[in-house]
């Protein structure tokens, strides 16, 4: 018997709750607070993230990395952009491996890396 995965929500360690659950609600993110406020869900599209509360979080050792597969890099970082949340935004380059991809680091140290394949041009 093989088993299928469905999909896959990573968990983010913050230590501001209430800060957190507003900033990813202004990154675009439906927030559901689970009962007890120390755990939510957040889903934008298909990709699903939990934030769970920590009692300490070291924001320039933090381990954690999510991939974020997107339709066009350049536009989620311009809304990111105007949404004007605390944290280290990174403007999208080009790769050599035929994506545009850019970043954010909220600040306490999750890193969200973000990537869209390479715009066609016509020849």
């Amino acid at each position: 018997m093989v088993i299928a995965f469905s999909s896959v929500a990573p968990v983010l360690p913050v230590q501001d709750f209430s800060a957190a659950v507003t900033r990813y609600e202004q990154l675009g993110f439906k927030v559901n607070v689970f009962e007890g406020g120390d755990y939510a869900f957040v889903s934008r599209g298909n990709v699903y993230l939990h934030l769970a509360r920590v009692d300490r979080v070291e924001s320039n050792e933090s381990l954690v990395a999510v991939y974020l597969y997107v339709s066009d890099a350049q536009a989620l970082h311009r809304e990111w952009s105007d949404a004007g949340v605390d944290g280290r935004l990174v403007a999208p380059e080009q790769t050599d491996y035929a994506l545009v991809e850019g970043a954010y680091v909220d600040p306490e140290g999750n890193l969200l890396r973000f990537g869209s394949p390479t715009p066609q041009t016509s020849r």
